[in-house]
């Protein structure tokens, strides 16, 4: 067989899946179909309404400017999508991650984190993934569907509401699932983000772990979104173990890729490397990164692997993690370790929808 034939089907999360009959958000709405609801009303109620959802992130009944029989039937005409099943914080709750439950009745997890210059909301675009990295723990879940464009605002609106008094700041797409996949709907909220919730498209950042399809189309986006790489390995036979999508664009494909997204967009690239002790951290490693990242001028997030219930191997040490950091830096690139949050509440990078997973597989380690 060849690679391309060994490489996971994207047929799951191809845009054509069947997700266009699950139960859509309010903020799937056009003000058109908005318009309609309100028919009989003053025009003018479509841009309080409007307004109310958007720009306020109010439910229905806390559009006090409405009169209350409007408000109790938009209440019911305009449900919400998500329903919150559990709230669990971390870092004195600066870090708040929610489980929410869908209409259809599938589950994802939002996590809200606040820092002293800014506040970001990190959301999902999937239930599950198809994308099968052995060390994320949405990755062993698998995929159930497509979030729709206004799942996705849906869970920005509530990360602004928990934020207040502080104003939300960044959104970024690195919850559960891979945006790229979902591009249609993922790229249809980020207008709605930008256009109506009011946050600077340099303020939103999408992360891929790899779709060269995906990664030449946000090249010519109209609106210059960040974009953050999750590489991983920077060979093709350790990153096809660890990142299966690298079967079907390996590495030369994704920095052609990679470099007409930086050529065309002007936007700085960032590449995720969660550091597995033993397996990516080493200076050999640190060596083929630096080559893959230092000609497209990338920033590199190194981040030591979180713990997760169905991967054996663990994260670097923080002497390794600093070793691996000043190997970079000592051949031209930028790179930082990323302080982790929310690890004892399952909110960290790799660590969403972590609880009921497959029980742990003892993989071995590489080299």
């Amino acid at each position: 067989m060849t690679a391309a034939e060994t490489a996971p089907a994207e047929t799951a999360p191809a845009e054509t899946a069947p997700a266009e009959t699950a139960p859509r958000s309010a903020y799937d709405l056009t003000r058109e179909e908005l318009a309609e609801i309100l028919a009989g009303e003053p025009p003018y109620r479509v841009r309080q309404v409007w307004d109310g959802l958007h720009r306020r992130a109010l439910r229905p009944r806390e559009m006090t400017e409405l009169p209350l029989a409007l408000r109790v039937r938009l209440e019911e005409a305009l449900p919400a999508a998500l329903s919150e099943v559990a709230r669990r914080s971390a870092d004195g709750g600066d870090t708040v991650k929610w489980l929410f439950e869908l209409a259809d009745g599938n589950r994802v997890e939002t996590v809200l984190m606040a820092y002293p210059d800014r506040v970001t909301v990190c959301v999902s675009t999937q239930a599950g993934c198809a994308m099968g990295c052995a060390f994320c723990a949405t990755g062993q879940r698998g995929f159930e569907r497509h979030l729709s464009a206004g799942e996705i605002v849906e869970q920005v609106v509530a990360g602004i509401r928990a934020a207040r008094p502080r104003r939300l700041s960044n959104v970024v797409f690195m919850g559960m699932g891979e945006p790229l996949a979902n591009y249609g709907r993922t790229w249809a909220a980020i207008e709605r983000i930008h256009d109506d919730l009011g946050i600077s498209a340099r303020h939103l950042t999408l992360s891929t772990v790899g779709l060269v399809p995906g990664i030449r189309r946000l090249a010519r986006a109209t609106l210059p979104v960040n974009l953050a790489l999750s590489l991983h390995a920077a060979n093709d036979e350790l990153r096809d173990r660890l990142v299966p999508m690298n079967r079907r664009y390996p590495i030369a494909a994704l920095a052609e890729a990679c470099a007409e997204y930086v050529g065309t967009s002007g936007r700085r690239l960032s590449i995720e490397w969660a550091l597995i002790d033993g397996t990516n951290d080493r200076p050999s490693d640190m060596a083929e990164l630096a080559a893959f990242a230092r000609p497209l001028g990338a920033h590199v997030n190194l981040i030591p692997l979180n713990p997760t219930p169905g991967y054996a191997l663990g994260g670097s040490s923080p002497r390794k993690a600093a070793d691996a950091r000043d190997t970079l830096v000592r051949l031209g690139v930028n790179a930082t370790v990323r302080a982790t949050r929310g690890v004892e509440i399952d909110a960290a990078c790799g660590q969403l929808a972590a609880r009921g997973v497959q029980p742990v597989v003892d993989l071995p380690r590489v080299g």
